[in-house]
């Protein structure tokens, strides 16, 4: 059990304007920071302690701002950031507390369409992001292109396999990779506009009213099947999400195999954060990317 000290139950106090905390509740699930229920006379809130050197919360702190400004409340929830402050070189992002259950996802698959219908009306017609940021606990490139397929490739799937020290992989299959996935890419229109990013069952819950709720994000500007395709790697999202989001943005012809190549981004992650057998993953990814 991580413990808060005094000094930052001090600190935690006057960033939410309390005079003190009633109850202190760890709570397990992450394995990237370390979280808290805190409990005031009047109020209920969720803490987030990051201890490494990197920003990631401050990163969280910026993606669910952007996705509040898409979402609509009456079908999705993002959590609203209360403060984000630095104390002794580590991180404090607290937010608001919800009750998180799992009932139908109806109104989780309308929400993520909505954000990204709405999104797509203001996209800044070029594709990326811009700050630096993390998928997990890896560095997330930032900058535009102009193009969806450099964009991709260049900010997303080249540093990952620049970053994979499992095994070696040449420059020329590489360059194979990267060839096939702009081939298959080319005759796609993709729809663009503010994604999650890492929207898979685990960032995921419903709550008040069956309103879905979403945090955790990694968000980027990116083809909207990108967060699809990630609800599909690991499952978990039922058919009732897929029947509503389908409901208000049309699936596309190749979605299912264009699954393949946006989900290679995260198998490649996966193997680099975690190696073992994601990296016969990456492997079994690369051979049916080739044979496309």
């Amino acid at each position: 059990m991580v413990k808060l000290s005094n000094n930052e139950l001090s600190e935690i106090c006057d960033h939410l304007g309390k005079s003190r905390i009633i109850n202190i509740q760890q709570i397990w699930g992450g394995c990237i920071n370390h979280s808290w229920r805190i409990d005031c006379t009047d109020y209920r809130f969720f803490l987030k302690k990051n201890e490494r050197d990197q920003k990631l919360l401050k990163f969280e702190q910026h993606c669910l701002n952007d996705l509040n400004k898409y979402s609509n409340s009456q079908n999705i929830i993002i959590p609203k950031v209360i403060d984000y402050f630095e104390y002794e070189q580590n991180e404090y992002l607290i937010m608001e507390w919800l009750d998180l259950n799992n009932l139908n996802q109806k109104k989780l698959g309308a929400g993520i369409a909505e954000i990204h219908l709405n999104s797509n009306k203001t996209q800044p017609n070029k594709f990326g992001y811009s700050i630096p940021g993390f998928i997990g606990t890896t560095k997330q490139i930032d900058g535009w292109e102009n193009n969806w397929i450099d964009c991709f490739i260049k900010l997303r799937i080249e540093p990952q396999l620049l970053l994979l020290k499992h095994f070696a992989l040449s420059i020329n299959l590489i360059n194979r990779i990267n060839s096939k996935i702009r081939v298959y890419l080319s005759d796609h229109e993709p729809m663009n506009c503010l994604i999650h990013g890492d929207l898979w069952s685990g960032n995921i819950s419903t709550g008040l009213n069956e309103k879905g709720i979403i945090f955790d994000p990694s968000c980027w500007w990116a083809d909207s099947e990108v967060d699809i395709a990630m609800t599909r790697l690991f499952g978990g999202f039922s058919a009732d999400f897929y029947n509503e989001y389908y409901k208000l943005v049309k699936e596309k012809d190749g979605s299912h195999k264009r699954s393949t190549i946006y989900n290679f981004y995260h198998i490649l992650n996966h193997a680099n954060m975690f190696g073992g057998s994601y990296i016969n993953e990456v492997k079994n990814y690369i051979k049916m990317i080739l044979d496309m």
